[in-house]
């Protein structure tokens, strides 16, 4: 079973330009913060441990990959850091456009510091929740590959109420053979009622009949 690593989180900051980067590192360290200064997206993707959880403060325009296209590369290899877009050349369509893809704020430069700092602050929380939730989530499908093709036949069932003389019908099994299959489901599940099993595959999107 997978743990959630307690890593100290990570403030990605990436522009092109020097005197920004250390400006908004110093402004975040005051407050506490681990940062990491990248002068571009290809600097970024090559040496940062994506492992430790964060954000990243992002300016758009930048030589090579602009900031909206390494947006967009980090949904296609599931880099998994919310990103603040911070820039002195944004627009409306730009701030929804990037919205829409899930960034958490969008922001102008020079940026309110208590501003940006709510914007991480937020930011990091999602990115641990994020993590920690992934991380049940692959637990639980664990959990769940441990039962048999005819305990994976029975729990939705089970777990929808149907009774045992029915599903026994159903399956043409006897209805002893019924109740040895729930006592597994739930004992492999690590769940205690109905109501938990009915949870648990509707969590990992297994609570629907074949």
């Amino acid at each position: 079973m997978k743990t959630y690593k307690k890593l100290t989180p990570l403030i990605r900051l990436i522009d092109d330009d020097e005197m920004v980067l250390g400006s908004e590192s110093f402004l975040l360290r005051m407050e506490g913060w681990q940062t990491a200064q990248y002068l571009s997206a290809e600097e970024f993707l090559s040496k940062d441990d994506s492992e430790r959880p964060g954000c990243i403060i992002l300016d758009i325009r930048m030589p090579g990959l602009n900031g909206m296209e390494l947006q967009s590369l980090m949904m296609e290899k599931n880099i998994d850091l919310p990103i603040i877009f911070l820039t002195g050349h944004g627009d409306i369509d730009m701030a929804v456009s990037a919205l829409k893809k899930g960034a958490v704020d969008f922001l102008v430069k020079p940026a309110n510091d208590e501003r940006l700092q709510e914007a991480v602050k937020n930011a990091v929380e999602k990115n641990i929740l994020s993590r920690q939730k992934n991380i049940e989530h692959d637990n639980m499908l664990e959990l769940y590959e441990q039962l048999t093709e005819r305990e994976k036949d029975i729990a939705p069932m089970v777990a929808n109420g149907t009774a045992n003389k029915v599903i026994a019908i159903d399956l043409d099994i006897s209805e002893n053979s019924v109740k040895k299959y729930r006592s597994s489901i739930l004992e492999k599940l690590q769940v205690r009622t109905i109501v938990e099993l009915t949870d648990f595959l509707r969590q990992i999107g297994k609570d629907s009949l074949k």
